[in-house]
């Protein structure tokens, strides 16, 4: 099991707006530099290169108009409408027209400032050209780095699919049965119950970086034994009547030959990351599948931060593949969770009982014996010689439901 340290410095965090930030800097430095060297040809520069700047994506949105008008409108679109879906699908949303139309409202209302603007404007439309050409043809198409982070931004990711399917389709349905059925299995397993440690009522949820994982866990590690089967949940699912829910309850021994009872499994989905990356069809290799691991982890734990139904019913262990040579990493790992538990949980035990039989003696009021604690005229109370011990446990008290009175007149206000 990894600690915190290495979990931050292994899964790859959410990207920032750091590439936006050098982008506004690079700009607003060279927009000062070239408005001090030039300020009476500025506007017209900025209106030319905005407007070849938009031109270039309207022409390529052309482009992929004709084909999505002539082949997919019907399939892909269910005949919606083209300014609604078609249109904005293709990169011909309003902000490009809107950025298109200021461009060349500002470049007309700058007087022509710029010399041979007819050879600006034939430089114009074949950038715009080139433009379309190079962006259909991929050389500027988008980078691993922004393909990246948009399937991260839109949750388009193998990863993201699977974490849902498994929080929605099994976490969320045998999460809150959990504490149930480890109650039940308990109480059926009566030479079993000191096996069980406060940290053992949570299901462990195993997540191996290389996601090659075995139906036995007693296969991976000799110190793993299986001991039997929780209690079945069923559930009526997608028309399945008693659709069958369980899970196993393994016996982990530790290096002094004491056992430890968990209920513990890997998670299910990885199968399908490894599978997918056995298939060259799916093209998904080894480094793609590491990769989407660490999303799957860092997804289902967002998840299951987030859901009330399983909080404080899971914990997930990502394993790390590089000690495949330990043969006892796998049930170290597991150890190493159960006693962090036992560290962090503590049992809330009811205050001591406090003895009212034979309450102390109140002292005196008479002259000469002033009282302990005895109120003084500025409101404030006066601590006497022998206080109340501080490390006393503090506890609640209640008193006596006391019967509604209504207001008595003690006052004779009328004289006969």
């Amino acid at each position: 099991m990894l600690s915190l340290k290495d979990e931050d410095a292994l899964i790859p965090r959410p990207r920032g707006a750091l590439p936006r930030a050098c982008a506004v800097a690079m700009a607003a430095v060279t927009t000062v530099v070239i408005m001090c060297l030039s300020p009476e040809r500025f506007f017209g520069w900025v209106s030319m290169v905005i407007l070849a700047l938009t031109l270039g994506p309207l022409m390529h949105g052309i482009c992929l108009l004709a084909e999505e008008m002539l082949h997919h409108s019907n399939t892909r679109y269910r005949g919606r409408g083209l300014l609604t879906h078609i249109l904005p699908a293709c990169g011909l949303g309003g902000k490009t027209l809107l950025a298109a139309l200021v461009s060349g409202l500002l470049l007309n209302l700058s007087g022509n400032p710029l010399p041979h603007i007819e050879q600006c404007l034939e430089l114009l439309i074949l950038t715009s050209v080139l433009y379309t050409l190079f962006k259909s043809l991929g050389v500027l198409g988008p980078s691993e780095v922004e393909v990246s982070d948009i399937c991260e931004g839109r949750k388009m990711n193998v990863a993201h699919g699977l974490a849902w399917s498994f929080y929605l389709g099994y976490l969320k349905l045998v999460l809150p049965r959990l504490e149930d059925s480890i109650s039940a299995f308990r109480a059926t397993h009566q030479s079993s119950r000191p096996f069980w440690g406060r940290g053992s009522n949570r299901l462990l949820i195993l997540i191996p970086l290389n996601a090659n994982i075995s139906h036995k866990l007693e296969d991976e590690d000799d110190h793993i034994r299986f001991y039997d089967n929780l209690p079945n949940n069923m559930i009526d699912r997608a028309g399945v009547r008693g659709r069958v829910y369980k899970h196993s309850v393994y016996r982990v021994q530790d290096e002094n030959g004491k056992a430890h009872e968990c209920v513990v499994e890997y998670a299910t989905p990885l199968l399908t990351l490894y599978s997918m990356s056995q298939e060259s069809s799916a093209g998904f290799g080894e480094t793609e599948r590491r990769q989407q691991v660490l999303l799957f982890y860092r997804t289902l734990q967002n998840i299951l931060e987030h859901s009330l139904e399983c909080r404080n019913r899971y914990k997930l262990i990502l394993l790390n593949d590089e000690h495949d040579a330990d043969p006892h990493f796998l049930s170290q790992s597991i150890l190493n969770h159960l006693q962090q538990q036992e560290r962090e949980e503590f049992c809330l035990t009811p205050p001591p009982h406090q003895e009212t039989d034979n309450p102390p003696a109140r002292p005196s009021s008479a002259p000469g014996n002033a009282p302990t604690n005895a109120p003084l005229a500025n409101g404030e109370w006066h601590i006497g010689h022998n206080p109340a011990p501080m490390s006393r446990d503090p506890t609640l008290m209640f008193s006596e439901p006391m019967p509604l009175r209504g207001p008595v007149e003690n006052t004779d206000n009328y004289q006969s």
